[in-house]
């Protein structure tokens, strides 16, 4: 890759595309045109096959995120063809898939690979157009060859959600294989992906759920055992005597029993708020129970590459659906009522 860029290289969503235009929930996502250019120098233009949306999208259609002005383009995910590149590292017809962060490549965190860090630092589709388009043109940098073991859909379900799941339980939180994690509300994608790379290392897993059948296919995925949402640490701690690792995502709604869950010097480690932005804790059950509470979001590239290499190990993704791009607001409505398990795909080409 080249390693140098005089000035930044913008990201751009180009043809048909899935524009947030009003926060008025997944009706405020349209399908509208845009015009195609060619690709600066260092820049990659990807032909998109499929993309996959995330709870970030859903909260930008309700307004939630309330730095993000529209229009946007949405999703995170992506994955394709190059049709043109501005660096030499890539060609027409390479298959590959898009590395979800921004930064800027250059600064002394990111020359050390910790791109989380740098000043620039911020999620495709949220902080800049996204994937759900045609044609996507990004950083020569952010761009990684397509798994061969994985179809178009497969491979637009796992960047975000997994490289999240991946650096939350390696990098944060330390899961060694033995040890017993607890997934926290387990339909969504970023929790699906943390049943599948904890057992993937070696760990016992747990999960919660809010209905039988969804708690039901984390065990086929995976888990040893779910227990229903409501009031979960008690039949966690009566069938395991507590997990080492929490996996967290909801926030207020389950973060006082996902620290009851753990034993003592236990983690509980989380990427997410869903259910609000301020959690209340109990503070002695932290210190006395020589707790870390941890927190994370996305990945560095290393971390990328960990999960390009444990998915060509046999590490799989789940996809819950699959939807056209003209369907985007079904796919997003689905998101919306929590009926998904796993990720939700839009396929573009």
């Amino acid at each position: 890759m080249t390693t140098s860029r005089a000035t930044e290289i913008a990201i751009l969503s180009q043809g048909r595309a899935a524009v947030y235009e009003e926060p008025i929930g997944p009706a405020g996502v349209r399908i509208r045109e845009r015009p195609t250019t060619e690709p600066a120098p260092g820049a990659v233009a990807i032909a998109i096959r499929a993309a996959s949306i995330n709870h970030l999208d859903l909260f930008m259609t309700h307004g939630l995120q309330r730095d993000v002005t529209p229009p946007r383009v949405i999703a995170a995910d992506g994955a394709g063809v190059v049709r043109a590149s501005g660096d030499p590292a890539w060609r027409a017809g390479d298959e590959v898939v898009v590395y979800p962060v921004i930064c800027c490549w250059e600064c002394e965190w990111c020359r050390s690979g910790q791109n989380v860090r740098c000043a620039r630092f911020g999620v495709v589709g949220e902080h800049s157009d996204g994937t759900a388009c045609e044609l996507f043109h990004i950083d020569a940098r952010n761009v990684f060859r397509k798994p061969k073991a994985l179809s178009w859909t497969e491979t637009a379900a796992f960047p975000l959600t997994f490289l999240t799941a991946w650096r939350m339980l390696t990098t944060r939180a330390r899961l060694r294989s033995g040890e017993k994690v607890l997934v926290v509300g387990a339909s969504a994608g970023v929790a699906v992906a943390a049943i599948r790379i904890a057992k993937h290392l070696g760990a016992r897993v747990f999960a919660t759920s809010r209905t039988k059948a969804k708690g039901e296919m984390a065990v086929e995925i995976g888990a040893e055992a779910w227990f229903d949402s409501a009031d979960f640490s008690k039949g966690v701690r009566a069938a395991t005597g507590g997990v080492d690792v929490v996996f967290e995502h909801v926030g207020p709604a389950t973060l006082q029993e996902s620290m009851r869950s753990v034993v003592t010097g236990g983690r509980v480690v989380t990427c997410g708020s869903t259910s609000g932005v301020k959690a209340e804790i109990a503070m002695p059950r932290l210190f006395w129970g020589q707790m870390d509470l941890l927190g994370s979001t996305m990945g560095n590239v290393g971390e990328f590459h960990a999960v390009l290499k444990a998915i060509d190990d046999g590490l799989r993704p789940v996809v819950d659906s699959v939807h056209s791009l003209n369907d985007v607001q079904d796919a997003l409505s689905r998101l919306d009522a929590a009926e998904q398990f796993g990720k939700v795909v839009l396929s573009v080409s």
